[in-house]
């Protein structure tokens, strides 16, 4: 069960702002790849961004947006299971919303 609603959502736009409509990310062998920024919302204390990668059968990814030193976004991994399950369960909700007239 997770410990965040859709009604405790902001919705943001902080990496958009800084970096335009797309990320370029580089992945533990130092391949860089460009997402799409899909999504950015905030719950709690913590914000979130959703990417999806190019390409044929590429999936949406979720990573925990940060602020950098300079002040500027970055983008982590999310490396708790539990965070990344909440989080992932709270965007399906938002994406597909549960048809409340059943």
């Amino acid at each position: 069960m997770t410990d965040f609603s859709a009604d405790q959502v902001v919705w943001t736009s902080k990496l958009k702002e800084a970096y335009g409509e797309t990320v370029e990310l580089e992945d533990e062998q130092g391949k860089a790849s460009v997402y799409d920024i899909i999504a950015e919302f905030e719950v709690g204390s913590r914000a979130y961004a959703v990417l999806a990668g190019s390409g044929k059968g590429a999936e949406q990814e979720i990573l925990r947006i940060v602020v950098s030193p300079d002040g500027l976004p970055e983008l982590e991994s999310i490396v708790d299971d539990e965070e990344w399950e909440d989080v992932s369960e709270l965007y399906d909700e938002l994406t597909f919303p549960a048809d409340e007239s059943d």
